[in-house]
């Protein structure tokens, strides 16, 4: 409750914002794992939040739900990267929106999920690629430009979810970006909380990566990179301070 209420009064430009906004981050990544404890959360944050906390909740449920098979044991051939600012992404999706009808929204959450707003660089296990996370096939059909330009994939994305079904059908239209019915529920979800209150844009915007690796939930900051895959065991070696903090 104190990290939601203080991070909603601190402006985002404040030196602690980012902070609190990876606080934030973390306490839904657990809530996500132990949805079991949302009713306790709840009890601690003031009605008015109570629909944030439980759609974050939602949200984070929904992407534990993608993934198929064991956690993998090494940490991703990635490299991590400042994003773009808010406003100027938020002026991408708009973009987009006013030319192919697809929400705003829609697209931001769609960014936040494939790549942490374009902080991940590399490949997919898909062989997917850019802040949009385009197979190069599918990048053929709908992609002008250059596939890891922020720009050119988000308006990209917004003419393929048209193809799909968008925007009259938006659930039709996410499952062909991921064919994966908890997928749509946590774009939906997300774009949902950003229409409603869109200074959620801003913090989920600040929040870092993390890897749920089998070894636990490792945080990957700007500046990491790993040209192939590495044990986890032997990454944590080097950045312990990558474990969560009960790690």
């Amino acid at each position: 409750a104190i990290v939601e209420q203080t991070l909603r009064s601190t402006p985002p430009d404040d030196p602690s914002f980012a902070d609190l906004a990876h606080e934030q981050q973390m306490i839904y990544r657990t809530l996500g794992r132990n949805p079991e404890w949302l009713p306790l959360a709840l009890d601690a944050v003031p009605a008015a939040l109570a629909p944030v906390v439980t759609d974050h909740v939602a949200a984070r449920v929904a992407i534990g739900e993608i993934g198929h098979g064991d956690p993998p044991v090494n940490v991703p051939a990635w490299e991590i990267v400042p994003p773009l600012p808010v406003d100027e992404l938020r002026a991408i999706y708009e973009s987009a929106g006013a030319a192919t009808g697809i929400h705003w929204s829609y697209l931001a959450a769609v960014n936040q999920i494939e790549t942490g707003f374009g902080r991940i660089v590399g490949l997919s296990t898909a062989g997917a690629q850019g802040p949009m996370q385009f197979l190069p096939t599918t990048w053929e059909e709908v992609g002008e430009g250059s596939i890891d330009d922020p720009a050119d994939a988000i308006h990209a994305a917004a003419r393929y979810l048209v193809r799909r079904g968008g925007p009259d059908d938006m659930d039709a239209a996410l499952w062909g970006y991921n064919n994966s019915d908890a997928y749509v529920e946590a774009v939906s979800t997300y774009a949902g909380l950003f229409r409603d209150d869109p200074t959620v844009l801003g913090q989920t915007h600040a929040w870092e990566i993390h890897y749920g690796a089998a070894l636990a939930d490792l945080w990957l900051p700007v500046g990491y990179r790993q040209d192939e895959p590495v044990p986890a065991i032997e990454y944590v070696a080097e950045a312990p301070w990558s474990l969560p903090p009960d790690g």
